[in-house]
């Protein structure tokens, strides 16, 4: 009898510890309600930049800012898709977003403009340990960037792309369309994440966290 009660008690822990790493969903298809808003110099509400219909999160691009996760994630894969609603443009996903502050936050950012998908920019004193000063330059730049491995087949507007983002302790790793494009690491190891609003219009679907 102990001995059946001991395995049941142990099916039960296995099973917790499954729904306790299941994947979640931070934008619920619905409405933005998980999220907060920065629009740089409050130019306008938030709501006449991001909104939610059918599942689809458009990000109109004009005033610069971005929408950020209430709750703040660590050791996770995300998972999205984006098009651009008519001319390509530029925008991006940031994470492991320190400080949200304006209009950049202190947190690295997969960079989504067009033709650049992949690269890795470090905002507002955010650093990646792989990151060196390129030759003859004595001077940090503003937005240092780690470029992309490779061609990323960018999608033509109107068509969905996909964006894989794992963190793992710090390890980072960008897949644009399946395709593996940049690895760094940081010492930052947590935190929240955003989308950006900058150019024109870009849409998101499908944005799912999981374990790293």
């Amino acid at each position: 009898m102990q001995k059946s009660i001991l395995s049941a008690v142990l099916l039960l822990a296995v099973f917790a510890a499954g729904c306790s790493q299941q994947s979640e969903k931070i934008f619920n298809g619905k409405d933005l309600s998980g999220w907060n808003f920065v629009v740089e110099n409050d130019a306008v509400p938030a709501e006449e930049v991001f909104t939610a219909r059918e599942g689809v999160i458009s990000v109109k691009g004009e005033p610069l800012g971005y929408m950020y996760t209430k709750e703040k994630y660590r050791n996770f894969t995300l998972h999205l898709e984006y098009r651009w609603a008519g001319e390509e443009s530029n925008s991006g996903v940031f994470f492991l977003i320190e400080d949200p502050s304006k209009p950049f936050p202190k947190g690295i950012e997969c960079q989504l403009k067009a033709g650049k998908a992949g690269d890795l920019v470090m905002l507002a004193g955010a650093d990646l340990n792989e990151y060196q000063l390129p030759a003859g330059v004595t001077e940090r730049p503003a937005f240092p960037v780690i470029g992309k491995a490779g061609p990323t087949g960018e999608k033509s507007p109107g068509e969905w792309n996909s964006v894989k983002i794992t963190v793992n302790e710090g390890a980072i790793g960008i897949y644009i369309n399946d395709v593996l494009q940049n690895n760094a690491t940081s010492e930052v190891k947590e935190g929240h994440i955003g989308l950006q609003s900058e150019g024109k219009e870009i849409q998101f679907r499908n944005l799912v966290l999981s374990p790293a």
